[in-house]
């Protein structure tokens, strides 16, 4: 009709824009958030030498099924220690295989898995019976070999020495971790002890990465560091103060002796799988955990602190 306007359809626009542009400003805010986290990450990640936030999700897994088999049953933690007795075992003969210091990668593994139980089932006896048989059945084998393969027998003595040095250090020491569990309160023991430890490798990691600039051991591990060093002590007495008098209900100078130990071993097994992984020139053991390594590269603290442990809970439990 003459007279009539009729609204121009342009001015929906800037209601349109008053909804759209907050939209794509928030978008933007986002990505940018986004792109700062993955550069702190990728930072930190260059540092710590892993994918930190992954490291993390698997150790906390890791700790859970721990805590499970811990608390559930006796068994289902005979049947945890086993399987990582076999893994660990397994992950480093096949380093040793690749590099050529040994021939087959799962007969020490297949030897290992007896120990655990041995010592579940017979105590400290079958403990050291397990290790005695596990020993001579490898040294039996490596003279049969050596008699059908003839190449072979100069690397005899070798061979035995390198087999006798696994079986000793993964399965012969993680089983120290049944036999601690099995004495009277064994599961607090167990519970205890492994923490502390974790306390040390922490406080090494967090004060280390921050602040870390004294090599401890250059020729073995050069990323550790004196500081790291301090920050696991603290972590450890920390750690074992309250949980040797509060859990342990031990006096406090006692609790101090215990983290003094465990600071002490799982300090020498750290710097012991770094020597190990020196001589074979490689990184992790394995990369069968997500941000770890291998089962090995988690293990280098516990397994001779458990056998520390073991001797202290003769004296102080």
């Amino acid at each position: 009709m003459p007279g009539k306007e009729t609204p121009a359809r342009g001015n929906k626009r800037p209601l349109v824009d008053s909804v759209t542009q907050p939209l794509a400003q928030f978008e933007a805010a986002v990505h940018d958030m986004e792109e700062q986290v993955r550069e702190v990450n990728a930072r930190i990640d260059k540092r710590a030498g892993r994918p930190l936030w992954l490291a993390i999700t698997f150790g906390l897994l890791l700790g859970g099924i721990f805590v499970a088999s811990l608390f559930l049953f006796d068994e289902l933690f005979m049947v945890f220690v086993t399987a990582l007795v076999f893994f660990a075992t397994l992950e480093l003969s096949g380093a040793l295989v690749e590099k050529g210091q040994l021939k087959n990668r799962w007969l020490l593994p297949i030897m290992a898995v007896a120990m655990p139980p041995a010592v579940f089932l017979w105590g400290p006896a079958g403990h050291l019976w397990a290790l005695l048989a596990s020993i001579l059945l490898a040294v039996v084998i490596r003279f049969a070999r050596g008699i059908l393969d003839k190449a072979s027998r100069p690397r005899t003595l070798s061979d035995m020495a390198v087999a006798i040095v696994v079986l000793t250090y993964i399965p012969f020491l993680g089983s120290f971790a049944i036999a601690v569990h099995a004495g009277p309160s064994g599961l607090w023991w167990i519970f205890s002890g492994v923490v502390i430890v974790v306390s040390v490798d922490v406080g090494a990691y967090v004060t280390g990465l921050s602040f870390g600039k004294t090599p401890l051991a250059p020729k073995i591990s050069p990323k550790k560091t004196w500081e790291g060093f301090a920050g696991s002590a603290l972590a450890a007495l920390l750690a074992a103060g309250l949980l040797g008098t509060l859990v342990l209900g031990l006096s406090l100078w006692v609790a101090l002796v215990i983290g003094s130990a465990l600071l002490g071993s799982a300090t020498l097994g750290d710097l012991l799988e770094s020597l190990i992984k020196r001589d074979l020139g490689i990184k992790d053991i394995s990369s069968w955990l997500p941000g770890h390594g291998g089962f090995l590269d988690r293990m280098d603290s516990i397994l001779p602190s458990v056998a520390v442990l073991f001797v202290l809970v003769q004296i102080f439990g």
